[in-house]
């Protein structure tokens, strides 16, 4: 049997996390930086234990003013400190309410940015690994935090997306260009599908590319967030797909 960790963006303001974490895997909780506060990440880790949904830590750029999708100049010192800083608060409330972090997954901007940029993905890598090197590092398929992963000694989880077109190097096609999200919910339902059962999805430019397929992706900021994850939900029974946590999807890497 073929299976599938599903995860999704939470902790974010978009009012459907109570509604999503029962029917997902794994929640990326926003620690501040882009979105959340204090009282979200609380909310957001009860219902994680409430649900037996694995909960990680979503750092981000500083930016909450363009939440978290600009780029940012910051060198790879700066992105450890605010890396560490963030895992530091949520994993402090996460302790308090009787939750452990299972994973990291980067956010917007600065998952897009150390996807390409080694020194990034490195200083993002080391800042898990120093906080605690058991936690598993969220990451696009074959992009260089997977390398730094590996190069850490870290444990590590391919992602991919449901929603997003992919360029022939195998990065995210940036969300300005024409073309970057796919609307038709149907049409990625089927993406997803092939991607679990193949490891290959159709790049924007019509290749097929092969991608490692640990985890799929919904943003639970999208106006279809809760019914994408109930369709996702119902082709994963139809064809065969077993949902996971993340440990048990890398089980054996």
């Amino acid at each position: 049997m073929f299976k599938i960790n599903l995860n999704c963006d939470l902790g974010e303001g978009a009012g459907a996390d109570g509604i999503i974490i029962p029917h997902i895997n794994s929640a990326n909780i926003a620690c501040g930086f882009h979105a959340g506060d204090a009282e979200t990440i609380v909310k957001t880790l009860a219902l994680c234990k409430k649900n037996g949904t694995g909960a990680g830590a979503h750092p981000a750029y500083p930016d909450k003013e363009n939440f978290g999708r600009t780029n940012m100049a910051l060198d790879p010192e700066q992105v450890y400190d605010i890396t560490l800083y963030q895992l530091g608060a949520i994993g402090a409330m996460a302790k308090t309410k009787g939750v452990r972090l299972e994973h990291v997954k980067a956010h917007g901007a600065l998952y897009n940015a150390a996807a390409k940029d080694r020194a990034l993905a490195d200083a993002i890598a080391k800042a898990v690994y120093d906080y605690d090197k058991n936690l598993i590092l969220l990451a696009l398929s074959g992009s260089e935090m997977i390398n730094a992963a590996k190069a850490a000694g870290l444990r590590y989880a391919c992602e991919v997306f449901a929603d997003r077109a992919y360029e022939a190097d195998g990065t995210l096609r940036s969300r300005n260009l024409e073309g970057a999200m796919i609307e038709d919910e149907n049409e990625a339902v089927r993406r997803v599908i092939r991607m679990v059962k193949s490891d290959l999805v159709t790049a924007y430019t019509g290749e097929d590319i092969t991608i490692e397929t640990h985890s799929v992706c919904v943003h639970g900021d999208g106006p279809k967030a809760i019914q994408f994850v109930h369709k996702l939900n119902e082709a994963f029974d139809r064809n065969g797909i077993e949902k996971v946590s993340l440990s048990e999807v890398i089980r054996g890497n």
